[in-house]
């Protein structure tokens, strides 16, 4: 039995294709993760970064023509291109807030901060551990002692919590921490918004005491400025006004102190600097004409101010666990929201 013989491509009358051009189309389609000598592989990476290398100052050198180019006819330059990261590409969410939102401000005032944000009341802040303190704690709670004014240390003993916060209340204390440690290292903050709550459970990570940081300062007694960056849901903006409510509404702008907490995929990084603003003479050297031996160039002093950051510490990062109604009631409590794993269903999913 025979079989048909398929007719070939150059059998149609068409043109052979030259065997160079095939071997190059081969080459650009070979990737270096296909080449198994090493050396080799090595090489075609090191070459391809190379030509991305180029390629990119190329485009670079293009844009700054162009920018030159039209600022000398006096036109706008052409738009820069936003580069795509996982904060600007998040999933959308129907609860961030907008400034035109009223129910939000109506919510402010009716909210259990209102009191202390407004100033009708002065923040008083009870600081306490767990039942198992361990030998880091301690230091931890002295350096927050000293970052939150108005705030006081209790031991902890034998006491429940509930009978804590019962005690609390009854000295009009406005909130209350607790710091929770495990193996000598304390890993979870507990915040009690005072007397109604919410209850904010926070993981701790990534501590690191003043003695730990490198030409850190010391801070003074003055009343500290908060920053607050990118709380902008709905979730985000009630623990943002929960943390505003641990501090005074009223900073000493000349202690030149900043409390920083910045939330950045969802993960709340706490910073205490102080700040000092200074001048800096710089000399400019000015020359009419031709330069010779015995011309001296016109020195021309110009002062700059520029700002000085020295970090204080303690430095340490929050990733928000649980939002409970009401003060801490692990059992019958109300839950505003818990983060469970499969709520981790993408890299550009936030909740704050």
């Amino acid at each position: 039995m025979g079989f048909k013989r398929k007719k070939s491509e150059n059998e149609g009358g068409d043109e052979p294709k030259p065997v160079a051009v095939e071997i190059e189309k081969k080459k650009k389609g070979i990737l270096p993760s296909m080449i198994k000598n090493k050396d080799k592989r090595a090489a075609v990476h090191a070459k391809l970064k190379q030509e991305k290398k180029l390629d990119k100052r190329k485009k670079v050198k293009a844009r700054d023509a162009a920018e030159k180019r039209a600022l000398e006819l006096g036109e706008e330059p052409p738009a820069r291109k936003i580069p795509k990261t996982i904060e600007n590409t998040r999933e959308e969410d129907e609860t961030v807030c907008r400034p035109d939102d009223e129910e939000l401000f109506v919510g402010n005032d009716a909210d259990e901060f209102s009191a202390v944000l407004k100033r009708e009341s002065n923040p008083k802040i009870l600081i306490t551990t767990c039942r198992f303190n361990s030998s880091r704690g301690p230091a931890f709670i002295e350096e927050l002692l000293s970052v939150i004014p108005n705030a006081q240390y209790y031991k902890r003993g034998t006491y429940d919590l509930k009978k804590i916060i019962e005690y609390a209340n009854k000295k009009e204390f406005t909130s209350l921490i607790v710091v929770h440690t495990n193996r000598r290292e304390p890993d979870a903050l507990l915040i009690i918004g005072l007397p109604n709550g919410p209850t904010a459970h926070f993981k701790l990570s990534k501590l690191v005491l003043r003695k730990d940081i490198k030409n850190h300062g010391n801070p003074t007694s003055h009343e500290p400025e908060l920053v607050l960056n990118n709380f902008t849901t709905r979730l985000g903006h009630r623990i943002g006004r929960l943390i505003q409510s641990l501090f005074p509404q009223e900073p000493n702008f000349r202690g030149r102190r900043v409390v920083t907490l910045h939330n950045q995929r969802d993960f709340i990084f706490f910073r205490h600097h102080r700040y000092i603003f200074e001048t800096k003479e710089t000399k400019q050297a000015e020359v009419k004409g031709k330069k010779t031996k015995d011309s001296k160039a016109d020195a021309i002093t110009e002062a700059k101010p520029f700002a000085r950051l020295q970090e204080c510490g303690p430095r340490f990062t929050l990733k928000l666990i649980s939002l409970q109604h009401g003060t801490f009631d692990p059992r019958g409590g109300e839950f505003e929201w818990v983060h469970k794993p499969e709520m981790d269903t993408s890299r550009r999913r936030f909740f704050l």
